[in-house]
């Protein structure tokens, strides 16, 4: 775009110890025009133990007030100024405030880029001992009960390892029901306090981790949770068949393409999904909702 010469400078910030910060983050600092902070309290303790001095003007970015500044930091992008945004901890727009800015200037024709730094995700997958070759991140999950269960539902057969946030004062809860949903044995590691001087990583089986946490743990935290088995047809006898086409319906699917997908995964006829789901609800006394086998 004609006239268009600013540039957005995503910038990722300590997760913990402020010696992890990249050379290349005060010197932006230090050249910005134009600082948006999620917490500008933490700015200026960011900005002393890095000795930078910044003569950019300051304003505040945070999840209350994202929607409004946006345009302001838009135009001030159009009209040329070199906007750095950072937020408390991590890569700003990842589960923190940053995307909206990110896509209104892309749509701009704005040239966005970013000062790469810590990240609480790859840290604490590269430490869990779990798999790293594939994995996906959850974000947080949902703080009532009920919609926190249909979120891990939908990703109970996730194979890629799984990693998410969560609040201390939740974490016994959360890992209670990722127990019940995922299985009392699945492997997980709870990341606490990253690069921090207290930093700890409790390894082990969802049930056992639970119960650690139901004593009350502080601090900032990551779970990671090893990804579903891919069981061969041996594996699945006809209740574990009827679980996974009930986790793919509460999650939405309708019952007959549920009955496809889980016999796609287990290498099994149709037919023999559909008999084990019969049985399982002939044998809690209800029928099934769809009587035809596919």
């Amino acid at each position: 775009m004609v006239g268009v010469t600013g540039t957005l400078v995503l910038a990722g910030t300590p997760i913990g110890d402020t010696a992890d910060a990249p050379p290349r983050l005060a010197a932006e600092l230090a050249a910005a025009d134009v600082i948006a902070a999620e917490d500008t309290r933490r700015l200026r303790r960011l900005t002393q133990a890095l000795d930078v001095r910044p003569a950019a003007r300051v304003v505040s970015y945070f999840e209350g007030n994202e929607s409004a500044r946006t345009p302001e930091l838009v135009e001030s992008l159009a009209e040329g100024a070199r906007v750095l945004l950072v937020t408390d901890a991590g890569m700003p727009s990842v589960s923190d405030p940053g995307y909206r800015l990110v896509a209104a200037a892309v749509e701009r024709g704005i040239t966005v880029t970013a000062v790469p730094g810590p990240s609480a995700v790859l840290t604490a997958l590269a430490v869990s001992g779990l798999p790293v070759d594939r994995f996906c991140f959850e974000g947080f999950p949902p703080r009532k009960a009920g919609e926190r269960l249909t979120r891990l539902r939908e990703v109970a057969d996730e194979r890629r390892t799984l990693v998410w946030f969560e609040a201390p004062h939740r974490l016994d809860d959360t890992l209670a029901a990722m127990a019940e949903v995922f299985g009392p044995d699945r492997r997980a590691a709870v990341c606490r306090e990253l690069t921090k001087t207290y930093e700890e990583v409790r390894r082990g089986p969802l049930a056992e981790l639970a119960a650690w946490a139901a004593e009350g743990v502080r601090g900032e935290i990551t779970i990671v949770v090893e990804g579903a088995p891919a069981p061969g047809p041996e594996e699945a006898g006809p209740a574990e068949l009827a679980r996974r086409v009930a986790v793919r319906e509460e999650a939405g699917e309708r019952r007959k393409e549920a009955i496809a997908a889980v016999a796609q995964e287990a290498g099994l006829p149709k037919r023999q999904v559909f008999d084990a789901v019969v049985a399982a609800k002939n044998a809690t006394g209800s029928a099934p909702r769809e009587g035809k086998a596919p």
